[in-house]
């Protein structure tokens, strides 16, 4: 009945066992084995050599990132509705030691490269003004919508042409891969991203995320990822018991398991709800219209959810989530409809 955030999903079996077996004396911090698996196995996972750390949350992956990508004096394209932007308290600004954030506009919180382009052109290149050093991206979107690989490389070419840093939150990316069906490889490094912060929490994870570094200066950006990760007070004495979550992620593709899970619950409440979209649904979160009473009445029934400014809320689906556990969701919101 909780549909509040997949933050709030239970852990997958598979990780809980994972995290029972890491249950054991090892070296600490990243010296024990299942850390040293992480580059093998996302390498395997993107088809590329990848350089992976385990990251303490989400926010401190995406500023670690920003700020591996981007001087105090430079700036970070992103969209004006990205969580860096609002949902994480000054982070980026204060992990980069007060880059800049260049918020702008795009349907869907996705940017496109047209609207990148003209912020680019309007920069003087003079010491007066920020520089741009860095486009980040959200794949899926704060609004549940995908970035498909050609519109990534196109951000990508971008980034390119002009020297930029290319970062994807990919809090919710394996909800973005099973969508698309794609390779992992097409909607990162193929399409010239260099950092990847790679969700597991809203997937079935406890604790930790993984950031991932790409191409010839992946192992420059991970040294420096590693100083800010300590610097920061991230870096956990016992940090194998986030390796063997992500590992238990990859391993049997059980990331894609479930993201398929979540999308499929969110697709099927579309289905009933499909009236009241406001977006198209891509991912595992829904954005529908509707009123303060029939929220209110939803709410009686047990059901819970995050109101989206007047008229509107949001919904999120989980990995585990079925057709009958969101059935009495579909029933009341086909009831509200129908009445």
């Amino acid at each position: 009945m909780h549909y509040f955030s997949d933050n709030a999903t239970p852990v997958s079996p598979a990780v809980m066992a994972a995290i029972a077996a890491a249950d054991r004396a090892d070296h600490g911090y990243d010296g024990d084995a299942w850390s040293a698996q992480l580059d093998g196995a996302l390498s395997a996972l993107f088809d590329t050599p990848v350089s992976a750390l385990w990251i303490a949350t989400g926010t401190a992956a995406n500023s670690i990132a920003l700020a591996t990508l981007c001087p105090p004096y430079g700036g970070v394209i992103c969209h004006e509705e990205a969580h860096i932007v609002v949902d994480e308290c000054g982070a980026p600004g204060f992990f980069t030691h007060g880059a800049t954030l260049m918020p702008l506009p795009g349907e869907g919180a996705k940017l496109t490269p047209d609207v990148v382009a003209d912020r680019l052109k309007a920069i003087r290149p003079d010491v007066h003004q920020v520089p741009a050093c860095a486009i980040s991206i959200t794949n899926a979107t704060e609004y549940g919508l995908v970035y498909s690989p050609d519109e990534v490389a196109a951000l990508g070419e971008l980034a390119t042409a002009h020297g930029l840093g290319f970062h994807m939150d990919g809090a919710r990316f394996a909800n973005a891969v099973a969508h698309l069906g794609c390779a992992p490889a097409d909607i990162t490094w193929r399409a010239g991203v260099d950092a990847l912060s790679f969700g597991c929490v809203k997937n079935g994870g406890m604790i930790g995320e993984a950031l991932l570094f790409f191409s010839d200066s992946a192992p420059a950006r991970t040294a420096e990822a590693k100083r800010w990760r300590k610097r920061s007070g991230h870096l956990f004495s016992k940090g194998r018991y986030l390796a063997a979550q992500i590992l238990a992620m990859v391993e049997g593709d059980l990331w894609l398991r479930n993201a398929r899970m979540a999308n499929a619950a969110a697709q099927a409440i579309a289905d009933v709800a499909a009236s009241r979209l406001l977006h198209p649904v891509q991912a595992n979160e829904l954005f529908i219209r509707l009123s303060a009473a029939e929220a209110a009445t939803l709410r009686a029934q047990g059901f819970d959810f995050y109101d989206w400014g007047d008229g509107a809320a949001r919904l999120v689906t989980n990995w585990s989530q079925d057709a009958a556990s969101i059935a009495p969701l579909a029933q009341a919101l086909r009831a509200l409809t129908d009445g």
